[in-house]
């Protein structure tokens, strides 16, 4: 995330210690010390151990941890008909993106990772993204969702879950399909901070391919009176009404619509839909609105080291004592491609530099499905090397909980709409 409403981020290294020779020792980036034929492969993991993005730094952990255990159990990742264990490094950038790159380069140089898992927020991705060219080390991102870590085109970053842009529009193709009586006009309301700008463009320019009509675009301060911007809207009278922005704002568009007693067929938020604050300070408000999700436990998807989604889940809650969310699913998945990836590399450990280049051009590669849905990255354009297959899950909330509603095949409950008047 990002640029995005999760903030910038920071990590203190909490790793164990290796012999390594530095970059100021030789005068070059890094030269791989000798290591013995290893038992196993190196995996360095980056993300807010601590600072105001520990929540989320540590719901990354919990996924990438659970792979690792998983594949342990099962005595490691299958290469050229053996098994190696995966042993984890951590370093904690302390919820700034500027400690983040400082303890990618410790993993890197002085615990001789193979690879790294990438940070919980964009800003820390994109500030470690310099530091894996660097070395030639790949990358692979489970919780990045700013379209700005993509735009720089990273040769060695790959990321899991599908950037807000892609992800907000194609919901509301999702919505065109479910809605009936068709609906046909869109208003867009974005807030101007990362993030949420962000998602607003991908819900504005997702209205065409929907095959939806745009009938207003406005971009609002993160705080003040919305009541402007609701009247015009409401004076055009769409069909659905899309906004990106964190929990505050939506909280504020659904209060001030119901004052201006303005209620469109649809109404469709980002995650904040998900987060259960935005219900709690609504009440029986907060009912019939739509938000998007890019994973859900009801998913239709398997693999052969998770299983269903619902076995992941039931795995990852065993295991922590809470139900997964996206980012701790995405994070677990990102073990998934690393596991293919060394397979088909078909290279022990430890790893070469010229392994690790290899093992980037594998993980470009990558097509596999998971328990989290289709894996395979863009080659080319403003996704560059993330993941956009997933089609993302359209929630509602209904009778104060959040169930899925499309497309189809993951839905757990009839889609709302219209939505009725406001009681």
């Amino acid at each position: 995330m990002a640029l995005t409403y999760r903030s910038f981020s920071r990590r203190r290294f909490l790793g164990g210690s290796a012999v390594a020779v530095t970059a100021g020792a030789l005068g070059m980036p890094f030269v791989h010390t000798a290591r013995a034929q290893a038992a196993t492969f190196k995996a360095g993991v980056i993300t807010s151990l601590s600072g105001e993005n520990i929540l989320g730094g540590n719901l990354t952990k919990r996924g990438y941890d659970l792979w690792a255990d998983t594949v342990n159990e099962k005595g490691g990742v299958e290469v050229a008909g053996e098994r190696f264990k995966v042993e984890m490094f951590y370093g904690d950038d302390q919820s700034n993106p500027a400690t983040g790159a400082d303890a990618a380069e410790r993993l890197i140089v002085q615990n001789e990772v193979d690879v790294l898992f990438g940070p919980y927020t964009s800003g820390s991705t994109i500030a470690v993204q310099p530091i894996c060219q660097k070395y030639q080390v790949p990358m692979i991102s489970g919780s990045a969702e700013s379209p700005n870590v993509w735009k720089a085109k990273p040769e060695f970053n790959f990321g899991i879950i599908p950037s807000v842009d892609t992800t907000s529009g194609l919901s509301l193709g999702v919505l065109a399909k479910l809605s009936n009586p068709a609906a046909k006009t869109v208003a867009v309301i974005g807030v101007n901070e990362p993030f949420s700008k962000e998602t607003g463009e991908g819900f504005r320019d997702g209205v065409e391919a929907a095959g939806l009509e745009l009938v207003a675009y406005e971009l609002v301060p993160p705080e003040g009176d919305l009541t402007p911007v609701i009247s015009k809207i409401a004076a055009l009278n769409p069909d659905v009404v899309a906004v990106g922005g964190h929990e505050e704002p939506l909280i504020n568009v659904v209060k001030t619509s119901k004052s201006l007693n303005f209620r469109p067929k649809a109404l469709i938020m980002h995650y904040g839909v998900t987060n259960p604050a935005f219900a709690e300070a609504l009440g029986a408000d907060a009912d019939g609105t739509t938000g998007v999700a890019v994973w859900l436990p009801t998913v239709p998807y398997k693999d052969d080291v998770f299983g269903t989604a619902q076995e992941f889940t039931a795995m990852a809650q065993k295991k922590s004592g809470v139900e997964p969310d996206y980012t701790e699913a995405g994070c677990a998945a990102s073990g998934l491609v690393l596991g293919d990836a060394l397979k088909r590399l078909g290279k022990k450990p430890a790893l070469t530099p010229e392994d690790r280049v290899a093992l980037k051009d594998a993980i470009a590669e990558t097509d596999i499905q998971t328990f989290y849905g289709p894996i395979k990255f863009e080659k080319e354009g403003n996704h560059y090397h993330d993941n956009i297959q997933p089609v993302p899950v359209l929630i509602q909330i209904q009778g104060g909980k959040t169930v899925a509603v499309g497309p189809k095949e993951a839905a757990a409950a009839p889609f709302t709409y219209p939505l009725p008047a406001w009681k």
